[in-house]
């Protein structure tokens, strides 16, 4: 990597080469006209240590977006957590503070959650939730949810590994494990709320099989995949009439939350990520 002129901040992933963070902090850094930059860095696991070793060297350096597969890796050689983090056990966003220490965020759960916070107080507000995953994804989300006060239920194939992360990050009767291939056949419109918050959907990835009799007429399905990002899940929840929330929606909304951290401003979003929304899917 050339020296860095600007303050600058990256992610880091294996593999990286599909992220859409540089082209959604590349753009609020333009709009800001702010003299900085975005970038990404293919990090294996084996040489995380020593790429935090050497940013820590780099004074320009604000900190990293983190994704697959080091959210859990990189807690232990940060210098510090932030409470949300420390709870889901997963981070997110690295943040290097004016004494120098870096301190790990999670901004995923702010970031799905934000989408649904206009709706939370409603009549039509849901009161639970069917979670599809078991994954580091779901762990965000699922403290989120807990959090807003939504019963959970958190489908799995693994449905011991499900019940283990309810126990860990939301105990209670409220919440319960069930094996993902309860809901393949039909239901009785039990839940306000369906979230696939697995790579079930995603391109090289295989389909969701899930029958959306199981949510209510009115219900929120959320899919977190951006790629493709009409999932097949969004298209028949459409179809059915029911209220739709894509993955772009958590990544933005996260990004936001990141991009603050990192250059001490507002994005300054305008209302639905209109213009960043048509960069992202160009």
């Amino acid at each position: 990597m050339t020296a860095p002129t600007r303050p600058f901040a990256e992610v880091i992933g294996d593999p990286i080469a599909q992220s859409k963070s540089p082209a959604i902090h590349g753009h609020w850094l333009e709009r800001l006209g702010l003299e900085a930059e975005y970038g990404r860095a293919h990090v294996r696991p084996a040489d995380l240590p020593a790429y935090l070793a050497a940013r820590r060297a780099q004074p320009l350096w604000r900190g990293c977006n983190v994704t697959m597969p080091h959210k859990q890796a990189i807690i232990p050689l940060l210098d510090g957590l932030d409470p949300l983090a420390a709870r889901i056990g997963a981070v997110n966003t690295v943040a290097v503070k004016e004494d120098g220490r870096l301190i790990g965020y999670n901004t995923d759960a702010p970031g799905f959650i934000e989408p649904l916070l206009p709706v939370l107080g409603d009549e039509l507000a849901p009161e639970n939730a069917l979670v599809i995953g078991a994954g580091g994804a779901a762990r965000a989300i699922v403290v989120a949810l807990a959090d807003a006060g939504l019963a959970i239920t958190l489908a799995a194939r693994d449905s011991d590994k499900a019940q283990a992360l309810l126990d860990e990050l939301a105990p209670g009767a409220r919440h319960r494990a069930a094996a993902l291939g309860d809901f393949v056949r039909s239901g009785d419109g039990e839940f306000g709320m369906i979230v696939n918050a697995s790579p079930l959907g995603m391109v090289g990835n295989p389909p969701l099989a899930l029958d959306l009799s199981h949510g209510r007429p009115a219900a929120i399905v959320y899919d977190i995949v951006t790629a493709p990002l009409e999932t097949p899940l969004l298209a028949a929840a459409r179809a059915e009439g029911m209220r739709c929330i894509d993955g772009l929606t958590m990544l933005i909304g996260q990004a936001g939350i990141a991009f603050e951290h990192f250059y001490g401003a507002d994005p300054a979003r305008e209302r639905g990520d209109v213009a960043l929304r048509a960069i992202l899917t160009a």
